[in-house]
C-alpha cells in the first residue's frame, strides 16, 4: 500500500511540474530581435567640370640674380673709400667699392706719357718740313697733351708716307704701351656695376692685396633666382613664363615668381630638369628656403579629386538609384595627393570619401537621406529616445 501511494504521488508531482512548465512557457513574451542594418552612409558630391590648373610642387634656396665676385688684378695696399668694407654694406651703381694704393704705378704711367710727349716733340721739325699739311694737327695735339690725364687718340696720318714716318719713330708703340698702362691703372679702383650690397668680405682696410686674390662678393638685392629640379615627366608641361606661387618655410608669407630658364638637358642620375624661377620682393634674402608651385598648364572640362577615390587606375564610384556604380574616367595628371580626371559628366554624383569594403552594386544612402530619415522618425515617435 505504501509503495502504491508513493508511486501515485510521484506521478501527480510530475504531471503538475509538466503542466506548470507549459503554463510558464505559454505566458512568456519573446522580445523581437533587432534586424542589423548593413546599409552604409556615404558622403557624396555633385560633379561640376571646370578649368583645372596643373601645379608642379618643388623647392629650393634663393640666389641673387646678379652677383659679382671681387678679385684683385693688381698688387697694393687696400685703402679706405669712405665706407667700411664689411658685409651688409650697401653701394650705389658707380660708387667705389675697393681702392688700392696706386702711387707707384701712377708715377710709371706719368713717366710713359712724358716720354710720348718728348717723342712727338722731337719729330715736329721734320713734320714742318716734310709733311706741312699734318703739322698743325700734331701741334694741336701737343698743346692739349697733359701727363695727368688719359692721353687722347693720335692724329690720323694724311698718307702712307706720313704713317711710315710716325711708325719709324716708335710713336705708335709708345702710345699703345701707355694705353695698356692706363687700362691697368683703372684696375686699382673697383666700382659697383649696379646698386647692391656686400655679402662677403675677405680683406680689410690696410691689408696688402695681391694679384688674383679674392676680396669679397657683391650682389644686387631684391631680385633673386631659385634653381629647382623638376621631374622629367613634366618636361612637356614646362614653359618659360609659367607663373609660380611661392611660400616661405614657415608658410606665413607668399610670393609670386615666374619661370625664366629651362635647361635643355635631363640629369641622368635623377631624371630631373633644372628649372630657374625668378622672384622679386624686398623681404627676400639670399639663401632663403622657399617652396614653389609651378603652374604648368590648364586642363579644361576636368575635375580634381583625392587619389584614394580612384579605383583600378581609371574608374570611379558614382551613385545611381541608391547603389554604387563603377564609372570609367580618363586620368590626365597625377600629383602627390590628387588626380585630375576627364570624362565625367556635369551633375554626376560621386563618392567624396572612400567607403571601406565598397563594391559595385552596394546599397548605400547619402548623409542627407540619413539625416532626413532620422528627423522623420523623431516626428512620428516623439517619445522615443
Amino acid at each position: 500500500m505504501r509503495k502504491l501511494i508513493l508511486f501515485v504521488l510521484a506521478i501527480v508531482i510530475m504531471i503538475a511540474a509538466i503542466y506548470g512548465a507549459k503554463v510558464i512557457i505559454d505566458n512568456k513574451t519573446t522580445p523581437k530581435s533587432k534586424v542589423k542594418n548593413n546599409i552604409k552612409i556615404v558622403t557624396t558630391d555633385a560633379i561640376q567640370n571646370t578649368t583645372i590648373p596643373i601645379i608642379i610642387p618643388t623647392n629650393g634656396n634663393l640666389q641673387a640674380k646678379r652677383r659679382v665676385e671681387l678679385f684683385a688684378e693688381v698688387t697694393g695696399v687696400f685703402k679706405s673709400t669712405g665706407k667700411l668694407f664689411r658685409t651688409g654694406q650697401p653701394y650705389q651703381a658707380g660708387e667705389a667699392i675697393i681702392a688700392i694704393d696706386n702711387t707707384e704705378f701712377y708715377s710709371q704711367v706719368k713717366s710713359a706719357r712724358s716720354n710720348l710727349n718728348n717723342q712727338i716733340t722731337a719729330i715736329m721739325p721734320d713734320l714742318r718740313l716734310d709733311y706741312p699739311e699734318s703739322f698743325q694737327l700734331w701741334q694741336d695735339y701737343l698743346a692739349d697733351f697733359n701727363v695727368d690725364s688719359t692721353i687722347a687718340k693720335l692724329p690720323v696720318p694724311k698718307n702712307d708716307k706720313e704713317k711710315y714716318f710716325i711708325t719709324g719713330r716708335n710713336i705708335y708703340t709708345t702710345y699703345y704701351n701707355i694705353k695698356n698702362l692706363e687700362s691697368r691703372l683703372g684696375k686699382f679702383r673697383i666700382t659697383a656695376p649696379f646698386s647692391g650690397v656686400l655679402t662677403e668680405t675677405m680683406v680689410s682696410e690696410g691689408t696688402l692685396v695681391r694679384n688674383g686674390q679674392q676680396l669679397g662678393e657683391f650682389i644686387h638685392a631684391g631680385i633673386y633666382e631659385i634653381q629647382v629640379a623638376v621631374s622629367a615627366e613634366f618636361v612637356d608641361l614646362l614653359q618659360i613664363g609659367n607663373e609660380v606661387g611661392m611660400r616661405n618655410i614657415s608658410d606665413t608669407k607668399s610670393y609670386q615668381g615666374k619661370v625664366t630658364r629651362i635647361n635643355a638637358k635631363v640629369d641622368q642620375a635623377s631624371q630631373t630638369i633644372t628649372t630657374v624661377i625668378e622672384v622679386e620682393h624686398p623681404d627676400l634674402k639670399e639663401g632663403m628656403y622657399l617652396t614653389a608651385n609651378i603652374q604648368a598648364q590648364e586642363i579644361e572640362n576636368a575635375i580634381e579629386i583625392n587619389r584614394s577615390l580612384l579605383q583600378n587606375g581609371n574608374q570611379l564610384f558614382t551613385l545611381e538609384e541608391g547603389q554604387l556604380v563603377l564609372t570609367d574616367v580618363i586620368p590626365v595628371h597625377f600629383s602627390h595627393k590628387t588626380v585630375v580626371l576627364k570624362g565625367v559628366e556635369d551633375g554626376t554624383v560621386i563618392i567624396a570619401k572612400p567607403v571601406p569594403g565598397s563594391y559595385e552594386g552596394m546599397i548605400v544612402i547619402t548623409e542627407e537621406q540619413a539625416k532626413a530619415d532620422k528627423e522623420e522618425a523623431a516626428i512620428s515617435n516623439p517619445e522615443s529616445e
